[in-house]
């Protein structure tokens, strides 16, 4: 099973966007787990769950670089969600993204 976690300030508006994600992964028989978390537990996330992608929510999108640096030695992929899925909530196109961005790295 594949692990998508998105991380943002608080965790909490990630949470729905996660949800809808999850939706379609279980619509479509995708073995993805999709889960949202607050920022200030990525560390303590990455080193329980070995997550196979990490998105960060685009209102810490300033973070992208720090975040690909810390984890440059892991195989994860890291990516930033689109402002605009984002606030439609377009857990189709945001899963699709992560998808890809899995199968890149």
């Amino acid at each position: 099973m594949k692990k998508v976690y998105l991380f943002c300030s608080a965790g909490m508006s990630t949470s729905l966007l996660a949800s809808n994600m999850q939706k379609v992964a279980n619509d479509h028989n995708l073995p993805i787990e999709v889960k949202a978390f607050p920022l200030d537990k990525i560390d303590e996330i990455y080193t329980r769950e070995h997550p196979d992608c990490i998105l960060l929510g685009p209102q810490v999108k300033f973070l992208l670089k720090d975040t690909v640096e810390r984890y440059k030695d892991q195989d994860v992929a890291i990516g930033v969600i689109d402002r605009s899925d984002y606030g439609m909530m377009d857990g189709e196109k945001v899963l699709k993204s992560a998808i890809k961005l899995i199968k890149q790295k």
